[in-house]
This record gives C-alpha cells, structure tokens and sequence, in this order.
C-alpha cells in the first residue's frame, strides 16, 4: 500500500505542476511515476519515505535534490534542459530529459536519499501577496503597530513581507525600490477597502518557529531555498532571489520549535497588535500537533483586548463542497473568522471571493 500510495502522490504532485505551469516537472514527475513503479532508480531514492507527511513530500523532495545537483553544476546533462541553470526546456526532448534526470538520480543516490529526509520548504515568497492583504485588514480595525509571529516560517522570508512591492491594477503596496516585486497581485479588481488609504504598517517584532529552520544567509540554506523553487519558474525565483537581499540585511529569528510549543510564550502586548499567520504549512502539522495549536489560538483570542489585540491570519487549502481551494482567512480579536480572499497555491494572483 505505502508503494502504492506513493505512486498516486507522485502523479497528483505532476498534475499540480502542470496546472501550475511547470511543464518541465509535470512530464519528469509522470515519468518518475512509472519509475516507482518498475523498481528503476527513482524507487531506490524514495524507498522508505512512501509515507512522508505532506501529499507532496515525496515528489517535491526527489524533485528538490536533483535540482540541488543542478544548480551546482554536479548534474551538466539536465542542466541543458533546466532554465534555472541557464538551459532550456523543449517538450520536444523529453525522452533526453527523463534520461538525463533518471541516470543522474541513479548516480547520486545517497545525494537524493539525504534530501529525502528534508521537508520540502520553498518559502515561497508570492503567498505574503496574502498575508500582507490580511495584516492591512487586520490593521483597518486595529491601527496600531505590529509584533508577527509565523508558524512553518522555514527561513522567515515571509515576515518580511512588510518589505516587499505589491502592484496591481488599482492597487500599489510597499517600498518602489524593494528588491522584491510582485506583480500582478490580484486577478480582476483588488476589494474596494484595499484600493484606498492604507494603514500604516510599523513591525515592532518579527519571530517564526519550524522545526528544521533554515538559514537564508548560509549557502547551504540559500541552495535548498533555490531547489526547491521549481526549475522552469523563473519568476519565481526573482522573488526569492530579492528575498534572500533583504534576509542578509534584516535577520529574522526563527526558533527550531514545534508551532504549539512556540504560541505557548506569545501574549498580546499593550499598545500592538499581535499577529501570528502561516502560509500552506497545515498540511504538514500532524493533527494532534494542530489540536494543541488550534487551543492556543483560541487562548490569544480570548484574551485579546482593544489595547492589546491579536490577529490570526491563514493562507491555507480548504475543501470547499469538492473543490481544494487556497483561502485567506482572518480572525481579529474575538470576531469569527473571514474569508477575505483566494488565490493560487503559490499567492499570485489572488482574487476576491464571492
């Protein structure tokens, strides 16, 4: 069953990268599938991990090590096909695609088999196109400056979100000079109250918890963050790469912790706004490491007050009747929670929800 099991996410994990327009890891995730299956080298680099918690750890891990081979220069045969290594992809070279990627798995396999032990963090930095829309909602009931506490924060990329530029038709956000520019924030018309005079966003604090954090500044962090950007986005990488200029400049903190463990010391703070937010991590929290979660955002719900209020802010996928849809939820003080936006899983655009 766990062979079994591991087939089907591979090939999920290949239909997301197509939707997500990555046809390079779409058609080598398709093939990888079958390699699974026929016990080729594929196999012997995920044996082991067929249960993996996330539905994409596996494909995404296997995907990750062998971009990590690219990108320094360990791999020059699928370098040639991969446009983040200054080659190029053509559909039409796919069978030399799949050779390339299946001999250089077989070649590095204790390579691959030690990425397969590492959670696929991406950091991506388009979701804080949602996390900054929910602090400004936040911000409008609560103007006061801000303390940001991320959980899954992997290399705290995101807590800079303050930091970045976000433009749309109708809608500018953040420094013009900022290193990192999304563009195309929102599909369609940004919500009316996100056009206007936005509130002034002050951080007082910035904190995250994961349980194997990266460092962005070390080369061995910035290499994983690279890997595991798909290949053939490269804007994408831009993001990430403008990310990386800020973090050298204005470290975050990020406590080797499980989530609950960390919202155990968070308090609200007179005088702020304390906000914790996260962004596609759920998904890998086991769920009775959430239960304890979900109690402690409660506790700092019950105990905000208008002095000292606190604000919880997801980028999450829901089941919504039978559709997985990527929603930006936030709850400010004691109110219940809203859906105020969705958007793609990696945040750009987004849209407003009927």
């Amino acid at each position: 069953m766990s062979l079994e099991h591991a087939i089907a996410m591979i090939g999920h994990q290949a239909d997301a990268c197509a939707e997500l327009e990555s046809p390079l890891y779409a058609a080598l995730l398709r093939r990888v599938a079958r390699d699974v299956r026929d016990g080729g080298p594929c196999a012997a680099a995920i044996a082991g991990y067929e249960d993996a918690p996330g539905p994409d750890a596996i494909a995404l891990r296997l995907l990750g090590g062998v971009h990590a081979l690219v990108l320094t220069g360990r791999a020059p045969a699928l370098a040639a096909h991969y446009p983040s290594a200054g080659g190029s992809f053509d559909p039409g070279e796919t069978d030399a695609i799949w050779s390339a990627f299946r001999s250089t798995v077989a070649a590095e396999l204790p390579w691959i088999r030690d990425w397969m032990t590492r959670p696929p963090q991406t950091n991506e930095v388009g979701r804080a196109n949602l996390l900054i829309t929910g602090l400004l909602h936040a911000l409008a009931r609560y103007p006061l400056p801000v303390r940001i506490f991320e959980l899954g924060a992997s290399a705290g990329l995101n807590l800079l979100a303050d930091r970045f530029r976000y433009e749309s038709a109708g809608f500018a956000y953040g420094q013009a000079e900022s290193p990192v520019l999304l563009p195309d924030a929102w599909h369609g018309a940004p919500p009316a109250w996100l056009t206007g005079p936005q509130p002034t966003v002050s951080v007082t604090e910035r904190r995250g918890c994961d349980l194997t954090p990266i460092d962005p500044v070390s080369p061995e962090g910035s290499l994983a963050l690279r890997a595991y950007v798909w290949a053939d986005q490269p804007a994408r990488a831009a993001r990430l790469d403008g990310a990386l200029q800020l973090a050298a400049t204005t470290p975050v903190p990020v406590e080797p912790l499980g989530a609950a463990e960390f919202l155990g010391a968070v308090e609200p703070a007179e005088g702020t706004l304390t906000v914790v937010w996260h962004s596609v991590m759920r998904q890998y929290v086991p769920a009775e490491e959430w239960a304890l979660v979900e109690a402690e955002l409660e506790r700092l719900a019950r105990t905000s007050t208008t002095a000292a209020p606190f604000a919880h802010i997801a980028f999450e996928p829901r089941r919504v009747g039978k559709e997985h849809r990527f929603l930006l939820t936030v709850r400010t003080g004691r109110a219940g929670e809203q859906v105020i936006a969705e958007a793609r899983p990696h945040g750009l655009p987004a849209r407003t929800v009927d």
